[in-house]
């Protein structure tokens, strides 16, 4: 399971021209599953994903974890594109949505994210705040079947 983090002022989702998720500052998770994916890797990730200190503390350092902001999570299958031959990406490490979509939920339980809505084609705005921006990977990716090796 892959997790681009965005720490963000703000973020937005929309589908269908209609804004399904908006939050102030705090972090967008764009969240990509592959096949070996389990709810255990769903949820170290989400525990993972609060406790990261990418926010500034008391005295500026970026040393706070998300505590009180908002948390946005969109569903992106295109994180597990292969590129590596020809300029079509394919997406075989990309879990099919039977497997993803509980997955995903999953994550955004244990976050109490807002989110996109699943399989929709999307428009996300966000501002980028620093900018930061994270790729987090559980399980890491030497144990990932999936992984090509570049």
């Amino acid at each position: 399971m892959r997790a681009l983090v965005q720490r963000v002022s703000s973020a937005s989702v929309a589908t269908d021209g209609e804004e399904i998720g908006r939050i102030g500052p705090g972090l967008l998770v764009l969240l990509g599953v592959t096949h070996s994916d389990t709810v255990q890797d769903a949820e170290r990730l989400a525990a993972k994903v609060m406790a990261l200190r990418v926010f500034p503390d008391a005295h500026g350092r970026m040393n706070a974890p998300l505590g009180d902001r908002e948390l946005l999570c969109v569903s992106q299958f295109t994180l597990y594109a292969e590129t590596r031959r020809g300029n079509r990406p394919s997406y075989g490490a990309a879990a099919p949505a039977e497997v993803a979509e509980p997955l995903y939920e999953r994550f955004c339980e244990v976050t109490g994210a807002r989110r996109g809505r699943f399989g929709a084609d999307m428009a996300v705005a966000l501002v980028n705040d620093g900018p930061v921006t994270l790729m987090l990977e559980h399980p890491p990716a030497a144990q990932d079947p999936f992984r090509v090796q570049l």
